[in-house]
């Protein structure tokens, strides 16, 4: 681990989409629901005083075993991949806080903007066997789903819905040095 915006070279850094996973976890009735998206683009820009995050999930690659709830994840009561094809991120402070990796930011599903701050840990940079440099940034945070329109639920016959309304979205991410 390291102190984020001191050990991080200045650089613009590629995500390596077959190393990097972005995916969220949510109470389903009994347990939690959890799914990646397949499709996961990020870029570090550490050349400024502060470093910056961008970064995009395309939420029609969302993983889910069920061909019909992937259908339903689609549509208006959720991701409305027709209208919104993807969900956006935009760091807009990057900090250390003890040892602990903090990106405050914007994010955006379904055409509605809001800020988070997500936590985490970063990783230094490193030499990769294959002659590139590479960081490591790992990062969680937990949004209401409703505050980006994403309200479907489904009551359950003795009261209470089936679907939570918080939602613990995490990021794991391998960067190249460009």
């Amino acid at each position: 681990m390291s102190t984020a915006t001191t050990a991080l070279p200045a650089a613009t850094w590629a995500v390596d989409p077959v190393h990097s996973t972005a995916g969220f976890a949510i109470k389903y009735m009994v347990s939690t629901f959890k799914a990646d998206f397949a499709k996961v683009d990020a870029t570090l820009d550490t050349t400024d005083d502060t470093p910056k995050l961008t970064g995009s999930v395309d939420p029609a690659s969302i993983q889910v075993k069920d061909e019909n709830f992937h259908a339903h994840l689609q549509g208006p009561d959720f991701f409305d991949t027709e209208n919104h094809p993807a969900i956006t991120f935009e760091s807009t402070d990057f900090r250390t806080d003890g040892d602990e990796l903090v990106v405050d930011g914007h994010l955006t599903i379904k055409g509605e903007t809001r800020p988070i701050q997500a936590r985490g840990t970063v990783v230094d940079a490193f030499e990769d066997p294959f002659g590139g440099t590479r960081v490591g940034l790992q990062l969680e945070a937990v949004v209401d789903r409703t505050h980006f329109g994403v309200t479907w639920n489904n009551p359950l016959p003795k009261g209470g819905l089936a679907l939570a309304d918080d939602v613990r979205l995490v990021v794991d991410l391998q960067l190249v040095k460009a």
